[in-house]
């Protein structure tokens, strides 16, 4: 095997030619994992692009990527395998032959493609990433850069343990080879000294932030999305009981097809909405859990509105959670599991009442990056309690932070009593975000990453 890479090296290395003297305005984004689930890996592509400079976008072709990212010239998506490695023999074998075949496929596309000024690569997911990444910048003299969203080994701890003896490894690896990028950024503050104090890593502070796709969407916009909703999705339907003459009717709004105009439906439910990859480190027990709680306070006389109840995204653990909520007696709660377009996403955020995130963070260091969009929509949230979610979810100004089931609960109760006025927390919350002026991903992005690019890389 060693003789193998060493050849493979030579050969590939040998191949290479003159420094083009163009390359630092080509740039690679790699991300070892599907690129149309990854944002923060479109939005870097999108602002690389908008700067003049020419993107080579690497990653798994899993699911479609933002229509901006397939239209724009200056991006050319090269994409790789997702390799499973052996399907029998012992786990640890198996893993890693996935590992060695990821290895000799992201090499072999590094060291082929045109010459680039520099690579900026996500970690997680960084195994093999982070070293065959760093190996093919230091043969081809790119720069080469880490975007840390989370570390990789504790992520693994969810499933093993943190002191099986893998997770052990993955944390090793991931620190020697972590330090040697070039340069680091990270997601929020509470990373960057953690890097620092115990990594030796020094990173910029690069916080998620929404691009303008993430704004409260218009009611026209809001029917026309629930109307194609409602044609795979009953809980977008109007109730069988209820026909209007001339109406165009959703669950949430009315369409006058003779003046055009579009109405919130009277006694509407609202509308609540979850976004999530299905993983272990966001349990939707809790939720369901809430929301078993809250028909009981219905039943029990409290006036509060139905609620229909969206939870997005595609994951391990969906299928889990689907028979879970397949098994509930629901009477003034209805659940749907849908996945959205990217287009699509954002349209339904801006449409929705209140947002609830799970995200619990494996490392207590990153930031949900569903509610950065929701905030970006002017949606309130409630979000589960963990280490540095302070630096985003402002408790009793931009939402609500619970730490259990029943304090969610009494959380929704608290905030729907009002529904559909605007006078309660729920008005003033989404009063605050409208009057926050909250900085956008370009403004971000041109403040903290473009000077470390022109400083370095140019």
């Amino acid at each position: 095997m060693a003789i193998a890479v060493v050849v493979l090296i030579f050969v590939l290395a040998s191949g290479l030619k003159g420094r083009d003297e163009l390359a630092h305005l080509n740039v690679c984004v790699l991300v070892l994992g599907d690129i149309g689930r990854s944002p923060r890996i479109q939005y870097h592509a999108l602002s690389l692009s908008r700067h003049g400079y020419n993107v080579t976008l690497i990653g798994f072709l899993g699911t479609k990527p933002h229509q901006d990212i397939i239209e724009d010239d200056r991006i050319d998506i090269l994409p790789i395998s997702e390799l499973k490695g052996l399907t029998v023999g012992p786990r640890i074998f198996r893993y890693a032959s996935k590992v060695i075949f990821q290895s000799f496929q992201l090499f072999y596309v590094l060291m082929k493609i045109e010459d680039q000024g520099y690579i900026l690569m996500q970690n997680p997911p960084g195994l093999p990433a982070i070293a065959v990444t760093w190996v093919a910048s230091r043969l081809r003299g790119n720069q080469f850069i880490i975007d840390w969203h989370n570390y990789g080994y504790t992520i693994m701890a969810l499933t093993h343990g943190e002191n099986h003896f893998i997770v052990k490894l993955a944390k090793w690896y991931e620190k020697l080879f972590g330090r040697f990028s070039d340069h680091n950024l990270c997601v929020t503050n509470a990373m960057r000294e953690d890097l620092r104090k115990n990594w030796n890593i020094e990173a910029t502070t690069l916080y998620d932030k929404p691009p303008p796709i993430f704004r409260e969407t218009p009611l026209k916009l809001q029917h026309e999305l629930f109307i194609r909703m409602g044609s795979t999705y009953l809980p977008f339907r109007p109730s069988l009981d209820v026909t209007k003459e001339y109406m165009e009717l959703t669950a949430f709004t009315e369409h006058n097809t003779q003046t055009g105009a579009v109405t919130r439906s009277a006694g509407r439910p609202a509308l609540l909405i979850s976004s999530t990859s299905w993983t272990e480190d966001e349990d939707f027990s809790v939720l369901l859990q809430a929301l078993e709680e809250y028909e009981k306070f219905v039943e029990a006389g409290h006036k509060l509105p139905s609620l229909v109840c969206v939870i997005t995204g595609k994951g391990p653990q969906k299928e889990y959670y689907k028979k879970l909520i397949d098994s509930k007696e629901f009477h003034h709660i209805k659940i749907c599991t849908p996945w959205l377009e990217a287009e699509d996403y954002p349209v339904l955020l801006g449409s929705a009442d209140l947002g609830v995130c799970l995200h619990k963070s494996s490392s207590g260091l990153d930031l949900p990056m569903k509610v950065v969009d929701m905030f970006g929509c002017c949606l309130p949230v409630c979000a589960i309690h963990f280490q540095c979610l302070h630096e985003l979810v402002k408790h009793e100004e931009n939402g609500l932070i619970f730490k259990d089931s029943k304090e969610l609960s009494e959380q929704l109760k608290l905030l729907f009593s009002d529904f559909p006025g605007d006078q309660g927390k729920l008005g003033i919350f989404r009063k605050n975000l409208r009057e926050s002026g909250q900085q956008r991903w370009d403004e971000n992005w041109d403040h903290n990453v473009l000077p470390l690019i022109k400083e370095h890389c140019d």
